[in-house]
């Protein structure tokens, strides 16, 4: 039971160190669009974000490969969430949203 407990805390928190990453990369996509600097807001990031998710790791797995396993599947969960929350609309989402505001 404790080692259950503990590797979903580990899996509970690289879905927070892998949400914090993605959010972060396509934070920083957006607004190095826009910046007379794009490439410095681009490695700044990448190292704020490398050094957070090897930290967490370190910190999550501390010795042991299953928590660091469990973590890792968080980190990668994270990213498919964070995949589908800020994907662009696809042109057929976009013609179902208009035949229905337009039919209300």
């Amino acid at each position: 039971m404790h080692d259950t407990l503990t590797l979903a805390a580990a899996g509970l928190a690289g879905m927070a160190l892998g949400g914090l990453f993605f959010a972060g990369l396509w934070w920083t996509v957006r607004l190095g669009v826009t910046s007379r600097r794009p490439g410095l807001w681009l490695i700044a990031s990448l190292l704020l974000r490398m050094n957070m998710i090897l930290a967490g790791l370190w910190l999550t797995g501390h010795g042991n490969w299953q928590r660091l396993l469990a973590c890792l599947l968080g980190i990668g969960l994270a990213r498919t969430i964070v995949m589908i929350l800020v994907r662009p609309a696809t042109r057929t989402r976009q013609q179902r949203a208009l035949r229905t505001s337009h039919a209300s």
